[in-house]
């Protein structure tokens, strides 16, 4: 079984555990508490049994509950496992994982640092996002289970990956901060359809660089804004000059795959996706990319 006492008096053992360190533990932990509150205030369910009755629960304090969920994200664990090492039933981690995932996002909404799912204008953008300096877009894709249907089994072959996969879009600003993140869609979706769709583009200031790969090729006639490498002539080669300017632009792209790898530190997001509810893996997206956004303002 963990001892939880150990994992929070030792920095990188909490880290490996959970993804964040001691100092952004802490400052998460009141939010999570005060989201946990609210999600009990709203059951208020009618009590059937004396105060104190019933089984005890095995999470019994806020900093348990905290540390088992930010578990689950970190090692994505299966419920056999999670219960041997928390010494609960198969069916109560699973009862915990989903009732405690949504209180987890909700104290990341409290924090301020969930990617937003959707820009809605340039007024708004500049509202949320005013020291924002360049932008990067890119997508990002999870393995699945290869689905049995085949319809699904084609939209979600990802011929990038060469296997089935989830996807999404996002943006990130030089902090490596995660500022915009789609709905999951299916991996077959081309990132320049994908942005078309999502419009992402369309809602960023024209004095704002938007840095992006050759997925989104013809971006660059549609914004002013659009930062691209150069494609390389069929029969022919780049001048050195061309060649200079796609290694600065891939260097300073760097800071979006840095933030994606940030996000994927966390295996239930990066391993193989196995759980069964409709679109959960679009809510464990978000919720890691925003334990990413917390841990760059925390830590």
């Amino acid at each position: 079984m963990i001892d939880l006492e150990r994992a929070l008096n030792q920095d990188r053992l909490l880290r490996a555990l959970t993804g964040l360190n001691r100092k952004a533990f802490d400052a998460l932990l009141p939010s999570f508490e005060e989201a946990y509150e609210a999600s009990r205030d709203a059951i208020k369910p009618v009590r059937q049994r004396a105060r104190g009755g019933g089984r005890k629960a095995k999470l019994n304090s806020i900093e348990a509950k905290l540390f088992y969920i930010l578990f689950y994200f970190k090692c994505y664990p299966t419920f056999d496992l999670a219960g041997i090492l928390f010494d609960l039933d198969r069916s109560q981690t699973h009862e915990w994982m989903h009732e405690l995932q949504p209180i987890l996002e909700g104290a990341l909404g409290y924090e301020m640092a969930l990617p937003e799912r959707k820009l809605r204008s340039l007024e708004a953008f500049v509202e949320m996002f005013p020291e924002v300096e360049r932008v990067m877009i890119d997508g990002t894709e999870r393995p699945i289970q290869r689905p049995q249907d085949p319809e699904q089994q084609t939209q979600n072959y990802s011929g990038k990956k060469r296997r089935h996969t989830r996807k999404h879009l996002a943006a990130v600003d030089q902090t490596k901060r995660v500022l915009v993140l789609s709905q999951a869609r299916e991996g077959k979706l081309h990132d320049k359809r994908f942005e078309a769709e999502e419009a992402i583009a369309e809602h960023i200031p024209d004095e704002i660089p938007i840095e992006v790969d050759l997925g989104f090729q013809g971006l660059a006639s549609e914004y002013i804004n659009i930062r691209i490498p150069h494609k390389k002539p069929k029969g022919g080669e780049l001048s050195e000059e061309q060649k200079l300017e796609n290694r600065a632009l891939s260097q300073s792209r760097v800071v979006c795959e840095n933030a994606f790898a940030g996000v994927k530190r966390y295996g239930a997001v990066s391993q193989t996706y196995r759980n069964r509810i409709k679109d959960f893996d679009d809510h464990l997206m978000l919720t890691a990319a925003g334990l990413w956004n917390f841990y760059l303002m925390a830590a």
